[in-house]
């Protein structure tokens, strides 16, 4: 019998856009597969998506972006409403949305990351907590969203101005220079690494989510030792957090001084992008896998938490 897809998208976090944006993209595509689909625009009224969630679908594809679509909250709900469905669980969910949770275990791996803490917002907006060049950025926010560097004669980071936030935690790292990397992971193996080429400034909201912004190249043009190196960090952080499915992995590669250089583990997405820009889909893409058959996958790989060799 074809299976009964019901793929949540929208919700109400700053991702709101990208993530409507990706779902449409996954419903397509998952028609194109062959899969019975039922498309539901999430809001905060959880009355109308379990209503929306009966009769229950065979799998509920998780195509939310951001707070509360993969902190662990609606994956919380669907374990309560006994449904499969796709990408991590709970535990990996949360972790992996607090940037510096997800940093200390990598680095108790032996994985290297920068040099940050953790800070409230009040107090960043008092006045450096640590030397420049950094970067600040909300500790549990997805897409780049808020992420800023704070160079030397900058007036200082742009802070949000609702008083509400004031309690809100951000993360303040080092800056570290050189290339950004980044690596997808299917059912616990690492696909490639892509190197991204902001085509000004650095790889912001706007650089990630806007046709000619960014340059993408797949493979990264990196040393063996390092893209191996990345690979094997992006699979074994995917294994140390529990995640299930499909992960990605983000990297800062600092060749300044020279090659084979340094390589920083910044944090991992359980709910990657799945939009005509995003990165997993281009690197499944490079390994000869379609955008309908990878989000086939993705919907297999909940019926079974060790789906095979993906890619």
């Amino acid at each position: 019998m074809t299976k009964k897809v019901t793929v949540l998208m929208g919700g109400f976090s700053a991702e709101r856009e990208v993530s409507l944006t990706s779902g449409r993209a996954c419903v397509e595509a998952l028609r194109d597969a062959g899969y019975d689909v039922k498309e539901v625009d999430v809001t905060r009224d959880m009355s109308a998506l379990i209503a929306a969630l009966d009769p229950k679908p065979d799998v509920v594809f998780n195509a939310l972006h951001g707070r509360w679509g993969e902190d662990g909250c609606i994956q919380g709900l669907m374990d309560m409403l006994e449904l499969r469905y796709t990408h991590s669980g709970v535990l990996a969910s949360a972790l992996a949305m607090n940037k510096d949770r997800t940093k200390t275990l990598a680095a108790d791996a032996g994985i290297s990351v920068p040099h940050g803490i953790v800070v409230p917002l009040k107090r960043l907006a008092g006045g450096d907590v640590l030397p420049r060049p950094y970067v600040a950025k909300p500790l549990d926010e997805g897409s780049s969203v808020g992420v800023q560097i704070v160079e030397e004669g900058d007036n200082g980071p742009v802070l949000p101005e609702n008083p509400g936030k004031a309690d809100d935690l951000w993360l303040v790292e080092e800056y570290i220079a050189g290339r950004e990397l980044t690596v997808s992971v299917m059912d616990g193996k690492a696909v490639a690494v892509t190197e991204l080429r902001p085509k000004v400034g650095f790889y912001t909201y706007e650089a990630k989510y806007t046709e000619g912004k960014t340059e993408h190249i797949v493979p990264a043009p990196i040393p063996e030792q390092i893209y191996n190196e990345a690979l094997d960090a992006a699979a074994k952080v995917h294994k140390i957090l529990g995640c299930r499915g499909v992960s990605r992995s983000d990297f800062r590669y600092d060749d300044t001084s020279g090659e084979p250089g340094k390589l920083y583990f910044l944090e991992l997405n359980t709910q990657p992008g799945m939009t005509a820009l995003s990165l997993v889909p281009e690197q499944a893409a490079y390994k000869g896998m379609s955008f309908p058959e990878l989000c086939a996958w993705i919907v297999e790989s909940a019926f079974n938490e060790t789906a095979g060799e993906a890619v």
